[in-house]
């Protein structure tokens, strides 16, 4: 349980975003609890307590493996007693190694545009978990590593879909 109100909940997660791109591993790891987890969950990245996390954060995400020029497009957020949804469109070029996303994929520089789920867990004021999901087959068409010829996916389309429900889908 928290004692934090929405907006200080909503503060300390981006507190901890903001971190992790300013690659500020410090403050990124003061926002977690004692014994946090995350999971990247196409990719199964991410750690299980506290130096796991931190390990995570530091060899493979925090401050080194954002491309320059990211951009996150809030589409929506719930704040709970006990978690925060956050649905965002991640927009970028992937001009750089992205262990968390394309583990083992060099740079394709290709645009991508894909949208995102976080989970996050909170206890004590402290964030205790992130559960991160997205469309890894979209994904991987954006980059060219997926021929959609033939197969249930979007590419693109998904994301732009998320920001204008009017746009129509292979099947209408």
């Amino acid at each position: 349980m928290s004692n934090l109100s929405a907006e200080e909940k909503l503060t300390l997660f981006d507190r901890h975003v903001n971190a992790e791109l300013e690659g500020d591993l410090a403050t990124t790891m003061a926002t977690m609890s004692e014994h946090p987890h995350l999971v990247s969950v196409p990719t199964m990245a991410g750690g299980d307590g506290f130096q796991e996390v931190k390990d995570f954060y530091q060899n493979h995400l925090v401050g080194k493996f954002f491309p320059p020029g990211i951009e996150f497009v809030q589409v929506s957020r719930t704040v709970g007693e006990t978690q925060i949804v956050d649905e965002v469109i991640l927009k970028f070029t992937h001009t750089a190694v992205m262990d968390w996303m394309l583990p083992n994929i060099p740079p394709t520089n290709k645009p991508v545009e894909i949208g995102v789920v976080v989970i996050v867990g909170l206890e004590n004021n402290k964030i205790t978990h992130e559960h991160i999901y997205w469309d890894q087959a979209s994904v991987l068409v954006q980059v060219g590593l997926l021929d959609p010829t033939n197969l249930p996916v979007c590419g693109v389309g998904a994301a732009r879909k998320i920001l204008n429900p009017k746009l129509k889908g292979p099947l209408f």
